[in-house]
């Protein structure tokens, strides 16, 4: 069966005679290192895997796709091994900082892959692909505690992560968002609410999935500026599993391989990232 072949001669063309990419990260101290040998070797050993690993799973993803039954949810056939697979190899970690058990590398490279495994099998990238968004997010506004919780596991993929922004009665304007996020004594926060079109957001790819959820606090003010971020895994330290829930997976022609999740939150126990009204900024970092 003929599937995708990445196009590792015009990518790069692109990068070295085009845009002297090597000439350019040469410039900057973080990037030195990254040489046209070394990029070549990565664009190399990324073709190796996409057309290899990911590309022969589209046509069962999209035959077989993502199943749900009883608030669980098992992904198509071979798509958790080519996943751990792929988190072992390093592949997630290509761009996070070295200090977080990433590689450092420029996200250029890191763009180069993605492109290519969403041509590959867009359904299947679509879990690891807000893997570096929910990374930057926990980097810059959580709080040590939680950075140490979570962060290295989400740098290097090990955990996927998901983007809780959508409800359904608020499409695009998030303003009208009503989760809600009580206060609990202890610094914790009990989440509320119905969250729809999440990607990833059950799925037995990973052991684990981090849940960053946009909220409001007893005291928002209504609109954008009323909501806040909190963090809320799919299990706690000790094992045990929160109160999050897929009650359905969403009909999307052609990505029937990811899970596009309804998710209900019925007291989850979570924590918040960043300041409070400041979510938005937080989640878009």
């Amino acid at each position: 069966m003929n599937h995708y072949r990445m196009p590792t001669e015009d990518i790069g063309f692109v990068l070295f005679d085009v845009l002297q990419a090597p000439a350019q990260l040469a410039a900057l101290p973080a990037f030195g290192e990254a040489d046209e040998p070394l990029m070549r070797q990565l664009l190399n050993e990324m073709a190796k895997f996409i057309d290899g690993e990911i590309a022969p799973l589209n046509r069962t993803g999209d035959e077989v796709g993502a199943q749900w039954k009883d608030g669980a949810v098992t992904m198509p056939p071979g798509f958790r091994d080519a996943y751990q697979a792929f988190w072992q190899a390093g592949w997630p970690a290509l761009s996070a900082a070295a200090e977080d058990g990433g590689q450092g590398l420029p996200a250029v490279i890191e763009a180069v892959l993605y492109e290519n495994l969403s041509a590959a099998n867009h359904g299947w990238t679509m879990a690891p692909g807000l893997l570096h968004g929910a990374y930057e997010c926990i980097r810059h506004h959580a709080s040590d505690e939680l950075k140490a919780a979570y962060l290295e596991k989400v740098a290097i993929g090990e955990w996927l992560a998901t983007m809780c922004l959508t409800e359904p009665h608020a499409g695009s304007d998030l303003g009208l968002c009503s989760t809600k996020a009580q206060p609990q004594a202890e610094g914790s926060y009990a989440l509320s609410g119905t969250k729809i079109f999440i990607s990833g957001g059950e799925h037995d790819l990973t052991d684990n999935i981090v849940h960053l959820v946009l909220a409001r606090l007893p005291d928002a003010p209504p609109g954008p500026k009323g909501l806040s971020l909190f963090l809320v895994p799919k299990f706690y330290a000790d094992g045990s599993r929160s109160a999050v829930f897929c009650e359905r997976i969403e009909e999307k022609m052609g990505l029937h391989g990811s899970p596009t999740c309804v998710m209900r939150f019925d007291a989850a126990r979570g924590w918040l990232v960043g300041e409070p009204g400041k979510g938005l900024n937080a989640m878009f970092v």
